[in-house]
């Protein structure tokens, strides 16, 4: 048994949201000393096979943490010496955000499975901009875009563009670096995500519709938002992802987010928590979230980020084989702990021995017709 095994049941016996703030906690003071070094050297695997390139950057492994672990970039180090290969930080809002009342995470045990109703809290486009600019990780850092909820609709694309610069330039405009000849921001973050698709969160789902979508998403390419990828929710009916998918083409965007969270209940959910109200992420969704990539990739040319029930090797290799260049969790985490990374990433090299693939970019695609 692990040193988590041992810990679990303690945090387990604290509120969901209780527990995940003494982990951050915990994090935050470990994060750039000894304790990290440490860390890095018990979870990182350092293998050629399973480096990944994806929308011009280059990942060591395929394994990340999905936007919402790191809402505030906090972490990004600490998760980096973890042995995760990239970290998607926020959704960040321009303003700061308290979110939803608490109590508004809860765990399905029996499912392994979360359901959120954050609504989006975090410290807002300024503290978030000064920190990445701050910040040394020697992994790509993403950075999740998100509307601020009282703003309009019609004024999302500004409002979207506002959090870009701010987070791109390491803070206010006062105290920002500026952009380069390229008109590529010269502070933080490596990669930009077009979160339109929260289920917990005022005025998203109107979002969605392709007026809305390449409103915000041509406003961004303008500021120079790049490489800039949009997250899509597993909600949507076919015929709406593919509009979605068909804008992602004609705009020239760097790469898909499959998925977000669902709203939708799964037959098979055991635990009393299926009924509270938010976003469902874990293994419950991981066979619809596994679809889905294969649904993108089967439709774009660009990379895929594939995330949604992925806890071990067999489900990331899943949507390795069905298009995702890399995958993303954030439940797994939870319920598997700080070794989650190193042991996917184990077994993945495993996976790909077995099949004959000399690296993890010869399995990406290999169940598509």
């Amino acid at each position: 048994m692990n040193v988590y095994q041992l810990v679990k049941p303690l945090l387990f016996g604290l509120p969901a949201e209780t527990a995940h703030d003494a982990v951050h906690a915990g994090m935050r003071v470990a994060q750039g000393t000894p304790i990290a070094d440490a860390l890095r050297k018990r979870y990182t695997i350092a293998d050629d096979r399973l480096r990944v390139e994806a929308f011009g950057n280059e990942f060591p492994n395929p394994v990340g943490v999905a936007a919402g672990f790191d809402k505030n970039a906090q972490v990004p180090s600490l998760l980096a010496s973890l042995g995760f290969g990239h970290v998607e930080v926020g959704g960040v809002t321009a303003d700061p955000q308290s979110g939803n009342a608490r109590p508004r995470m809860f765990r399905l045990r029996e499912d392994e499975g979360i359901v959120n109703r954050m609504g989006l809290n975090n410290h807002g486009a300024d503290v978030v901009g000064k920190r990445l600019a701050a910040a040394d990780v020697d992994v790509p850092v993403g950075v999740n875009l998100a509307k601020t909820e009282h703003v309009a609709i019609d004024d999302a694309p500004e409002d979207y563009r506002y959090t870009y610069q701010r987070v791109a330039d390491g803070g206010p405009a006062s105290e920002s670096s500026g952009t380069s000849p390229d008109g590529r921001s010269s502070g933080g973050g490596d990669f930009f995500v077009v979160n339109v698709s929260c289920p917990n969160s005022e005025g998203f789902r109107d979002l969605q519709n392709r007026d809305s979508m390449e409103a915000i998403l041509t406003t961004l390419q303008d500021a120079g938002a790049s490489p800039l990828l949009v997250k899509l929710s597993p909600d949507l009916p076919d015929s709406a992802v593919e509009d979605a998918l068909d804008l992602v083409n004609e705009l020239g965007l760097d790469g898909v987010i499959a998925t977000n969270t669902t709203t939708d209940r799964p037959a098979t959910l055991r635990s009393h928590n299926r009924a509270e109200e938010g976003g469902l992420s874990g293994k419950p969704i991981e066979p619809r979230a596994t679809r889905m990539v294969r649904f993108v990739a089967e439709r774009v040319d660009v990379p895929v980020v594939g995330v949604g029930g992925v806890f071990t090797a067999e489900d990331a290799y899943r949507k390795l084989r069905a298009g995702a260049h890399v995958v993303q969790l954030y439940t797994g985490l939870v319920y598997r702990g700080p070794s989650i990374a190193r042991d996917i990433n184990r077994g993945l090299l495993d996976l790909l021995d077995r099949d004959g693939f000399d690296s993890v970019e010869d399995a990406i695609g290999a169940d598509l017709e």
